[in-house]
């Protein structure tokens, strides 16, 4: 199985780590690491080129935004199967990619995805992302997998799209909406953390960017269930509300 991982950038040499967790994957399969640089101006230009002989891929030109930037790696990508990794995520280890792989192959699904762990800059955990199983009527109070840890076959987006430029801060939760509501695409959870990832991400930065994520969802809904516009949007804040409170074992909490 050959695993296509995408990274957009712009300005974040924090991609040093992201792209060190992907050239660190061990197991039996194969990786090919796509990266999008936005044709940064800082540091980042130096650590990618560190990086050039694991690199697979590199487009750098300038985008309409980071979903932009994504859909031109999805539209690169030659791997069966598509997973996304932020310029600030990381992998759990060195047998995410392993485990991704061995359970699409096991279960024969479209879609796999797992837990996601929120640190902050010592590393230091500081919410868990617990997904647990799959229910696409959960979708409908609130729920949805982290997207860091969703992989997804090739020809999904071949057939579905890629994430609509329309939405500012929030494509990918539509994205989610639209793969999971709407199709009838077979989904499978990896009972284990996947990613890491660093506090301070667009949805995060203030209180306009929250009114635009809620926003967004509402549109998301609008356009593929109206019913669900009244409620999901609402809810996927209290959904949020176990991630300060679970622990993942054997981690390591911040303060």
């Amino acid at each position: 199985m050959k695993i296509s991982i995408i990274t957009a950038v712009y300005n974040d040499p924090r991609v040093e780590r992201c792209l060190d967790s992907v050239a660190s994957q061990q197991g039996n399969f194969e990786v090919e690491h796509i990266v999008v640089d936005s044709e940064s101006t800082d540091d980042t230009v130096d650590v990618i080129e560190q990086y050039e002989n694991h690199i697979d891929c590199l487009i750098s030109e300038p985008d309409d935004g980071m979903y932009d930037a994504i859909n031109k790696g999805i539209e690169a990508a030659t791997g069966d199967v598509i997973g996304l990794l932020n310029a600030d995520d990381y992998y759990q280890d060195q047998r995410v990619l392993h485990d991704v792989a061995s359970q699409l192959a096991e279960t024969g699904a479209d879609a796999c995805y797992g837990d996601l762990v929120y640190v902050d800059a010592d590393d230091d955990v500081v919410r868990y992302w617990k997904s647990d199983e799959y229910s696409r009527y959960k979708l409908y109070y609130g729920w949805m997998p982290p997207h860091p840890t969703f992989f997804v076959r090739h020809e999904i987006y071949e057939r579905h799209g890629g994430f609509d430029l329309s939405y500012e801060i929030s494509a990918d939760y539509e994205l989610m909406i639209r793969l999971l509501l709407n199709t009838d695409i077979s989904v499978t959870y990896l009972d284990r953390v996947l990613v890491r990832m660093e506090l301070g991400g667009m949805s995060n930065q203030s209180i306009e960017n929250m009114l635009t994520v809620i926003e967004d969802m509402y549109r998301g809904w609008k356009k593929h269930n109206r019913l669900g516009r009244f409620v999901a949007p609402f809810l996927h804040p209290v959904e949020k509300v176990p991630q300060f409170i679970r622990s993942p074992p054997g981690e390591k909490e911040g303060t």
